[in-house]
């Protein structure tokens, strides 16, 4: 991808905070948004989880080596182009290019699941962009501990994204398979 082509701001100059994934890429979309730097519709966020909340994704910032990062859930923003290979992903917490090929980020950092454990095994939730800036909500209760302390510091911040829906958690009903 070419520096005139890109959609959000340097990797460097994008809102970031470590472990808020979805927070990201909700900045990542609002950016989009306001600047109309590309159609909504060719933008999709996407949950990476499974039932058992341990999903590996390698090239990761937080890895070491060749080691794969187990999260509990991971968010990035895809852009779907007119051909599969002109598509890329926005992904801050990675290693990799920004935004990287599509391709790219399949082989190197989700790699495939036939060699890993089943309880490894992904599962993705693709949601339009524009659904995900309207709906997305999160009390951040997923980055407590039981004695209300944080796990991750949060942005400090606010954000009006940050409240409750669906009668309950954004982040939970997204990452869950």
């Amino acid at each position: 991808m070419e520096p005139d082509d890109r959609i959000t701001p340097s990797r460097e100059n994008c809102v970031y905070t470590s472990c808020y994934c979805e927070e990201n890429v909700w900045k990542l979309c609002e950016f989009v948004r306001a600047e109309r730097t590309a159609p909504l519709e060719h933008l999709f966020v996407v949950f990476i989880s499974n039932e058992n909340r341990t999903v590996p994704l390698w090239k990761q910032k937080s890895g070491r080596g060749d080691q794969p990062v187990i999260w509990d859930y991971h968010v990035i923003l895809l852009q779907v182009g007119p051909q599969v290979s002109s598509s890329v992903v926005y992904d801050l917490d990675s290693e990799l290019e920004f935004p990287c090929s599509l391709k790219l980020y399949a082989a190197k950092a989700l790699r495939s699941d036939t060699h890993i454990r089943a309880q490894y095994h992904r599962k993705l939730r693709v949601v339009p962009a524009d659904s995900f800036l309207l709906n997305f909500a999160s009390d951040r209760s997923h980055m407590k501990n039981s004695d209300g302390s944080w796990k991750m510091p949060p942005r400090l911040t606010p954000h009006s994204h940050l409240r409750p829906w669906w009668g309950g958690h954004f982040v939970r009903k997204m990452a869950a398979p």
